[in-house]
């Protein structure tokens, strides 16, 4: 293989390698503009710390974690909201399953299968977490989440 051949498979590895990384991107973002939906006190982690997920080893047992904390802040925010929702831990069932499934892609034969359940059932998590998010955008905020009384408009105060 001459140089020229070398750097067209690199290129071509590059690019997939991006085409790969984009769906993943987007993700993220969606959980971190989830999380940012959130009133400060309900959320169980950072928006920013969505982006741990691609530190080698440590983002597999964060995704986990990620995954538990996401519904935890979306719980907390549904009930000091009022929002009714079915489950007691928004989208922590699908993102588990999804996870499991994907670790069990490397069992022999059977990891072919568990792979694209696990694809599936995270794609049904990202559009479930981001009807989640549309969800809280529409919504009303409840006033008595505000810890500061000046950031509303007073109709009584002239504002300067």
């Amino acid at each position: 293989m001459g140089a020229s051949e070398a750097g067209i498979v690199v290129l071509i590895v590059l690019i997939a390698l991006a085409i790969g990384l984009l769906p993943v991107i987007f993700y993220l973002i969606t959980l971190s503009k989830t999380i940012k939906a959130c009133a400060p006190h309900n959320q169980k982690m950072t928006p920013g710390s969505v982006w741990m997920l691609f530190i080698p080893i440590y983002g597999l047992i964060w995704h986990f974690q990620m995954i538990g904390y996401v519904a935890d802040s979306l719980a907390a925010e549904f009930s000091e909201r009022n929002i009714p929702c079915e489950e007691q831990r928004p989208g922590y069932n699908i993102g588990l399953t999804s996870l499991i499934l994907q670790l069990c892609g490397i069992v022999p034969i059977l990891g072919l299968f568990a792979s694209l359940g696990g694809f599936v059932c995270w794609i049904i998590y990202w559009v479930k977490i981001a009807g989640y998010k549309t969800l809280l955008e529409n919504s009303p905020m409840n006033p008595n989440q505000f810890t500061n009384p000046n950031s509303f408009n007073n109709p009584q105060q002239p504002t300067l």
